[in-house]
């Protein structure tokens, strides 16, 4: 693991050219998953780090999303907007993650889980498009502060007990305080349902890249360290899991109907993202292999379509200056290759195979089903408002008359074309590994 920090480490002084340092931080990318895939099943130990397949999954998507997030922000160097320290932060995120995701030390881990909102309050503040930014960062901090103190104080406390912090060595059974302490974080880090509130302010006033790290990896932390709590004690979950699960299905019902009446494009996508973490919540919460695997299914295909749908957005926003939908209309008359490329990614938002939002979602279904057969209704209303508001979404941007001023808009070039390809390759061709997830459980 240190090799491959020290090594991205020497990649600052490519940070002079764009082009160079992407392709860098590419093949960087290609070398970490092969290599650490190679002894996947073997854990990957150190005095410090752990590669197991939920690490492995989540870091090799981090690393791909980063070069991605270089990809889309083009203009930055363009336009000369600071690129160098934008660049820095970048590669900073990337280091911090990183090694957040490969540490097995809990209080090493709440550490670099702090770590990684300074970097993304950088980009917010520094890159953001408007002067809201200001308080979507102070929303961003302050929730994710508060919540975060309970899960320091819990893990001194497991300290006391077990003199450890290794998460493979902690077993102990835990009271609900001490429980919904060390959850807290991480369920709005997610964000849970009634924890969300910073998601779409930080979404709506973030660049492109800083919307695409946000949904991609940042909402994953807390999923993965949900995994990590569950591992020190299975079963004193079993008390809460009936809420969460409730909370989690209610959620992607509200929200779905929330984003019926959207008229932001992030802002439809934003609250999309929290709808499927909700499905994430109750797989999480459901505790048998079938909702573990799904869980995690739908968070990687989840983190593909919706840096997709905001790398899309972006597009749109370059051009036309507004993320208004009723300004963004007639992309089909307009640029019709753009028009598709909505459509694959609104399709599979709504599980459409071959993508692995359905597989993962097929996963969640058998899982909350075999706990509770009466939820079958609310997981149909669930399914049924996400596809209302991907074509809603789809049918607002692509149809109707486009707006007079945006009828002569350049159109869409080879490295956004890229940028788009990369995000539906593996979305659509990790399905057919699918026997591979189960084996972390």
């Amino acid at each position: 693991m240190m090799k491959f920090i020290l090594f991205s480490i020497f990649l600052t002084p490519l940070l002079y050219n764009y082009w160079i340092f992407m392709y860098s931080l590419m093949m960087f990318c290609l070398i970490y998953i092969y290599f650490m895939n190679c002894n996947i099943f073997n854990f990957l130990c150190s005095d410090l780090f752990v590669i197991d397949l939920v690490s492995f999954s989540f870091s090799s998507l981090m690393c791909w999303i980063t070069f991605l997030m270089l990809l889309a922000s083009y203009n930055i160097y363009s336009n000369n907007e600071m690129p160098i320290e934008f660049t820095f932060i970048l590669l900073l995120l990337f280091l911090v993650l990183l090694i957040s995701f490969s540490l097995d030390n809990l209080f090493l881990f709440y550490l670099f889980f702090e770590m990684s909102i300074i970097p993304v309050i950088f980009l917010i503040f520094g890159w953001g498009y408007q002067p809201e930014r200001l308080h979507a960062g102070y929303y961003l901090l302050f929730y994710t502060m508060t919540a975060s103190l309970p899960l320091l104080l819990s893990l001194f406390y497991l300290f006391s007990v077990t003199f450890t912090f290794n998460f493979y060595l902690i077993n102990l059974k835990l009271n609900d305080y001490l429980l919904i302490s060390l959850m807290l974080a991480f369920l709005v880090k997610m964000p849970m349902f009634f924890l969300h509130f910073w998601l779409p302010k930080a979404h709506v006033e973030a660049p492109i890249s800083g919307s695409m790290i946000l949904a991609a990896i940042l909402l994953k932390l807390g999923g993965y360290g949900l995994y990590r709590i569950y591992m020190l004690s299975p079963y004193s979950f079993y008390s809460f899991s009936y809420l969460f699960i409730i909370i989690g299905l209610l959620s992607s019902i509200i929200i779905g109907l929330q984003c019926l009446y959207q008229l932001d494009m992030k802002s439809l996508i934003a609250y999309s993202s929290v709808a499927h973490m909700g499905l994430v919540l109750c797989g999480i919460m459901g505790f048998n292999n079938y909702g573990f695997a799904g869980s995690m299914i739908l968070m990687i295909g989840h983190a593909f379509c919706s840096s997709a749908l905001f790398c899309l957005a972006n597009i749109s926003y370059e051009r036309v200056h507004s993320r208004s939908l009723f300004i963004n209309k007639g992309v089909l008359g307009m640029s019709p290759n753009l028009s598709l490329i909505w459509f694959l990614f609104c399709a599979f938002n709504m599980a459409a195979p071959p993508s692995l939002n359905l597989l993962g979602e097929v996963f969640i279904i058998n899982s909350v089903i075999s706990w509770c057969w009466d939820l079958f209704i609310l997981l149909m209303l669930s399914s049924f408002f996400s596809c209302c508001y991907s074509i809603y979404m789809y049918s607002v941007i692509n149809h109707g008359y486009s707006y007079s001023s945006s009828i002569f808009i350049p159109p869409a070039v080879l490295r956004e074309y890229m940028l788009l390809i990369f995000h539906l390759i593996p979305l659509n061709i990790l399905v057919f590994n699918f026997e591979v997830y189960p084996l972390f459980v």
